[in-house]
Parts: C-alpha cells; structure tokens; sequence
C-alpha cells in the first residue's frame, strides 16, 4: 500500500482580479521509505501542494490519502493525533521558530504534544535529538538566536524526527545554506531515511540538490505536473521543456553533492 496518494488536486487563487490555477489535477504516489523529489520553477505550484498537504490551506478538490486514511476529511482530534506522523521542514530556518525560544523548548513542543515519552523522560530524549543530528546535548540550554543557520536546521530537523513520523515535507530546506553545511545537511536525511524508514517529499527549485536525495523526481509548471520518473531519468533523458530549463540551470549539475545512484526505484 502507498504511504501517500494524491489524486486530481486542485486550487485556484485570486491575485490582481484574475482568477489563477495554483494546482491542476495534480495526481502522484509516494512508497513507504520513498524520497519524492517534487521540482519546479518559482509558481509552478509545488509549494502550494506541500502546503496543502500539511492542510496549512485547503484544496478546491481532488482527494489525499495519507497511510489508507482520507487526510483531507479529517478533523479536531483525529487530525492533532494524525499530524504526528507528518511533519515539515521549512526553507526559512529562523522564521520558523520562536526567536525567544531555547532548543530544549523547540524540541520539547512536539513531544509534550503528540505525547511522545512522558514528561520525566523528556530531558533525554531531548539530548537523544540533538546527538542523532550531529549536535551535542549542551545545546539544549542555547537560544535558537545564537546558533548558525545550518546548525538551526538541524534542529528543525530533530523537531521532525521528534514524533517518530512516516513522512517528512521538505519545502527548499537546504536552499538558504551553504554548500558545504548543504551536502552535510542532505546525508543527515539519507542516513535518518535508510535508519527509520522515513519518505520525504522533498520540494526544490535545485536539481542537483534532488539529484543527491531523490529515488524519483516529479516535475510541476503552471500548476501542472508535466513529468515523473526516476531520478536518472528526469535528470538524463527530460521529457519536458520545465525539466530541461532547470537542468540548463545547473550546468553539468556539478555541486560537490553525491548522487543517489545507489538506489534502484
């Protein structure tokens, strides 16, 4: 059974007294353990369709399931028990958390919540977080102002982690970082992935950044999906004109990333 099913999605919005298709029947699948690379120039839709994955907004029609359940009818205490299981990590690192907040308390949030480990085991669990992503337990006490940029998303990711979810959105949450701390970042996701059996929708502009992460990569334009193979087959053989411009973006799709080749999907 597919972890993810979306079916004929659609949204329409309203900007300056027209009327915009932001999604048209967009259908794609998503396996257990599977990296979706979802790319897409600037309002081809796809960080619509991750928002309305994670129901920050609605959808105009077509169905969601998320494992076997309808997720787009779901409500009040369902809905907070199932969130659980599907997390994100956005592109605006700071901004995404409470500039006054501690890391103990940004990771304490969704175990308190989801009810993860009761509250005497917190603490532990905490520094469990911050070691598995490559950050050591002392952080705990620091306020997310003072730590850098790359070392603030692996706290967005351990916040991810945090309620042991089935599937992680990733809407550009390595665009804002280095090179560097970029290709760090992406095997810190391999390796969670291949330890936990977590699938990642992973949104991005960049394909050599899903070129690294991707088992398959879908591509949007204009609220449409256009392509969707495997990662080699998007990247080597484009069938589409939205594909072959961002290819033409990252010349030789040189970047110092590994490419997940190893992977047979």
């Amino acid at each position: 059974m597919m972890l993810l099913d979306i079916a004929d999605l659609s949204r329409r919005f309203s900007s300056g007294g027209r009327d915009v298709a932001a999604l048209s029947d967009v259908s794609l699948t998503l396996a257990p353990g599977e990296t979706l690379g979802l790319a897409g120039a600037s309002g081809s839709g796809k960080s619509t369709l991750a928002r309305i994955l994670l129901r920050l907004i609605p959808a105009d029609g077509g169905t969601i399931h998320f494992e076997g359940k309808d997720w787009l009818t779901l409500s009040g205490a369902e809905l907070r028990r199932r969130r659980a299981k599907m997390q994100m990590v956005f592109q605006d690192i700071l901004g995404a958390f409470n500039p006054r907040a501690t890391v103990a308390s940004v990771l304490d949030d969704p175990l308190r919540i989801h009810e993860i480990v009761p509250k005497a085991e917190r603490p532990g669990e905490i520094a469990a977080l911050l070691e598995r992503v490559g950050l050591p337990a002392s952080y705990a006490t620091r306020s997310i102002r003072e730590v850098s940029g790359g070392q603030r998303q692996r706290i967005a990711i351990a916040r991810a982690i945090a309620t042991r979810p089935s599937l992680i959105v990733l809407d550009e949450a390595v665009s804002a970082l280095d090179v560097s701390i970029r290709g760090k970042i992406l095997e810190l996701l391999v390796e969670l992935q291949q330890e936990r059996g977590i699938a990642y929708l992973f949104v991005s502009h960049d394909l050599a950044v899903l070129r690294a992460v991707s088992h398959r990569i879908a591509v949007m334009q204009a609220g449409r999906l256009v392509e969707i193979g495997t990662a080699s087959q998007v990247i080597e053989n484009p069938q589409s004109s939205a594909a072959r411009a961002l290819i033409a973006a990252v010349p030789r799709l040189v970047t110092g990333l590994p490419e997940r080749h190893y992977y047979d999907v």
